[in-house]
């Protein structure tokens, strides 16, 4: 990923975005790097313990504050394989005392594109426009993929949502993420310090 560096009053927030899947898990830590765990079909579930093990690292070196990880999907027909996935992290998430709130894509892609129904280009455009971001590999040539995109924009919500947007976005984009169910009490602890 390549874009400008971000102003030091956002790294004092230290966000995880997590767009989970068993195949290529999307990743952005709290500097704004951005990265998949990709993991072989072939391997079966014991792909599960190559997701834990790469995000049990990832929270032991960069602490986040919180994780703001993407919902799984509304009636999908590959739902019950993420499903896995989202277990294993969620207890990863809680066994590190990071708590973390869920976004629905429709969520998501109306917070980054203001349409709940975008495409994976559109969002990395979006991306591009709003902070000269690029995700170099995160899109094959059918346009698919966009693990890295969805986390950097998962980790941009948790920014605006807890009143330290990492760069201007429209209001009414904004006012989107109201939707998501935030840990119950994360904004007003962490604008006291105690996050």
């Amino acid at each position: 990923m390549s874009g400008p560096k971000e102003s030091a009053a956002s790294g004092s927030l230290r966000i995880i975005g997590l767009d989970l899947s068993l195949r290529s898990t999307g990743v952005c830590l709290p500097d704004g790097t951005a990265y998949r765990i990709k993991t072989r079909q072939g391997d079966g579930d014991r792909r599960l313990l190559t997701i834990r093990t790469a995000i049990r690292a990832a929270l032991a070196e960069h602490r986040p504050h919180l994780a703001v990880v993407e919902d799984l999907p509304r009636h999908a027909k590959g739902a019950g394989i993420t499903a896995k996935v989202h277990g294993v992290v969620d207890c990863e998430l809680l066994d590190a005392g990071v708590p973390y709130a869920l976004v629905v894509p429709a969520t998501l892609k109306k917070y980054a594109t203001d349409n709940g129904n975008a495409d994976k280009r559109r969002m990395a455009d979006a991306a591009y426009l709003a902070a000269g971001v690029e995700f170099p590999g995160d899109l094959n040539a059918k346009g698919e993929g966009g693990d890295m995109c969805d986390a950097w924009w998962l980790r941009a919500a948790g920014h605006d949502a807890l009143g330290v947007p990492l760069f201007g976005m429209p209001q009414a984009q904004r006012d989107c993420l109201r939707k998501v169910e935030w840990p119950e009490g994360y904004r007003q602890r962490y604008i006291e310090g105690q996050a």
